[in-house]
């Protein structure tokens, strides 16, 4: 069993940054496949970014490429999301998870808001 617990949301204008983190516990946190997803009002949860549990290798949705940097500090059992350039279309609830490999996510967090605004 995995706990996720985000934080790091909030209100910022367009072109602004923030940092969301992801605090897991209840598993070995270096073993485990860390990912992003966003939900925004009337849409689908989609993919954002994951970084594997082994190699370190990362995958972004072209959405956020060159924007977005996931990272995780397994010192800390956490996974960060740095989201820079931030545009109103990134407007979400914004979840973390976590799984045995990438594309396998059993765990999810409940969520921490993000709103940008023009």
């Amino acid at each position: 069993q995995v706990q996720l617990v985000e934080s790091g949301g909030g209100l910022v204008q367009a072109g602004g940054s923030l940092r969301l983190s992801c605090a897991a516990s209840g598993r070995t946190f270096s073993s485990t496949a860390m990912g992003w997803f966003r939900q925004a009002p009337g849409k689908e949860r989609e993919f954002v970014a994951a970084l594997s549990r082994s190699s370190g290798s990362t995958d972004y949705a072209d959405s956020v490429k060159g924007r977005f940097t996931i990272s995780r500090d397994n010192a800390k059992n956490t996974v960060y999301l740095q989201m820079n350039s931030l545009k109103p279309e990134d407007t979400a609830l914004y979840y973390c998870a976590a799984g045995v490999r990438v594309g396998a996510w059993s765990y999810w967090g409940q969520g921490t808001q993000v709103t940008v605004s023009s």
